[in-house]
């Protein structure tokens, strides 16, 4: 029994020496990330802001100091603050390209994806819906199991940022103005009927022809469903023999939307930390997994990326609209919109945002920090039923600025 005791104090004593080492490190770098966050940077630097805090927030979970986690949060949303301040200031300047701005959706294809292929190995791009960089951070040690981490590398995904405009400008390799202008077809707005993300094959292979100087073999395969998931993982060697295979794997999406449907999901998913552990026992046990193990025992390159992240929202902001006004409560497009100026940035000429226009009056307003768009009526009701859960479409760290990592088998 001695013996049991001994052990198990020295397990305690290690876990409380790793919580207070933690927290020690943090508070010294607590006041340099402040002074960091206050002191106008650019899209590189906030990047960098935004990797420290995400770093911080997995050791300090780990180590479960609560205390620190709740001053890491308020560090995090004092980020938010001050990045939708600079995101307001400087996006549309980005999407036109007037000035140097970081690489957005439209051109994530082309600059991070098509010249890395090569002759010599299958390329893989698994866009997974969705993941944010910090659940990348949580993957990451499962997956270089089997891959060795080349280059990781980021992306800020354009407004809204929602699957139908983000993914469809990756595929597309255009914004999505100029997908609703050159491809009239294959583009829905919000207030039409109809799957928004069913063109993602045919703009793929558009953009390959135009950007791609030589032939290439290659191959679209969504994953919205278990059964879509089993033929995957039963192809995925037949996949090799591309060039390149785009997987779109819709399980974080359906997820984080589940998290407001579903009461389980809302106990699940409570928090940060609790998603994150979602996502990773998730993983480690699907058919995706199974499938890149698989891969992986070929010579094959493999690039993880993502279209939009998600926030947890909380705090409220009233709007105003008609019938014809979207649903999604990170960002808005309609007529007449009535709304908090603080809380949002608004885009009375679409066409400015490079977005299309469903209406001659219509205006895009998009949510800063964590705010969530509600109507007046019921307001109570919706306030508790959507405070705390996980929702995109607007401007934050964890919404706009997304992993995209290459790695190669072992």
């Amino acid at each position: 029994p001695n013996q049991i005791l001994l052990t198990l104090k020295k397990i305690v004593d290690n876990k409380r020496l790793v919580r207070e080492k933690t927290t020690s490190d943090y508070q010294q770098e607590f006041r340099q990330l402040m002074m960091q966050i206050n002191s106008g940077l650019d899209y590189e630097e906030w990047v960098d802001v935004y990797r420290k805090l995400i770093s911080w927030e997995i050791k300090i979970d780990e180590s479960n100091s609560t205390a620190m986690m709740d001053i890491l949060s308020m560090q995090k949303s004092e980020a938010n603050t001050e990045f939708s301040k600079f995101v307001v200031k400087n996006y549309l300047d980005w999407i036109n390209e007037e000035t140097e701005g970081p690489v957005m959706s439209h051109h994530l294809l082309k600059t991070k994806v098509f010249p890395q292929l090569s002759d010599d190995m299958p390329t893989i791009l698994l866009l997974l819906d969705n993941l944010r960089y910090d659940q990348w951070k949580i993957l990451e040690p499962i997956i270089t199991q089997e891959f060795r981490t080349e280059e990781e590398n980021y992306f800020y995904s354009i407004l809204p940022t929602s699957t139908q405009y983000s993914r469809n400008a990756i595929f597309a390799g255009m914004t999505p103005a100029d997908i609703a202008k050159y491809h009239s077809d294959w583009w829905l707005n919000d207030n039409e009927k109809g799957g928004k993300n069913l063109h993602e094959h045919d703009l793929l292979g558009e953009q390959i022809r135009r950007l791609v100087r030589k032939p290439l073999k290659f191959d679209y395969v969504k994953v919205t469903n278990v059964s879509n998931a089993k033929e995957m993982q039963d192809n995925i060697l037949n996949y090799l023999n591309n060039d390149l295979t785009v997987i779109v794997y819709n399980f974080i999406d359906m997820l984080s939307h589940a998290r407001t449907e579903m009461e389980v999901l809302k106990e699940l998913a409570g928090d940060e930390k609790a998603y994150r552990s979602l996502t990773r026992s998730w993983f480690q046990n699907s058919p995706l997994w199974a499938a890149l193990q698989r891969a992986a025992e070929r010579p094959i390159q493999l690039i993880v990326t993502t279209d939009h992240g998600t926030i947890r929202v909380n705090q409220p902001s009233k709007v105003v609209g008609d019938r014809e006004t979207t649903t999604n409560l990170r960002y808005k497009v309609g007529r007449n919109l009535q709304y908090e100026k603080k809380d949002v940035l608004a885009v009375r000429d679409p066409e400015e945002a490079r977005l299309p226009r469903p209406n001659v009056s219509s205006t895009f307003i998009f949510a800063k920090e964590d705010k969530f768009f509600l109507y007046p009526n019921n307001y109570n009701y919706y306030h508790n039923y959507y405070k705390n859960t996980f929702q995109h479409g607007g401007i934050s760290l964890e919404e706009m600025v997304c992993p995209i990592v290459r790695l190669t088998s072992r």
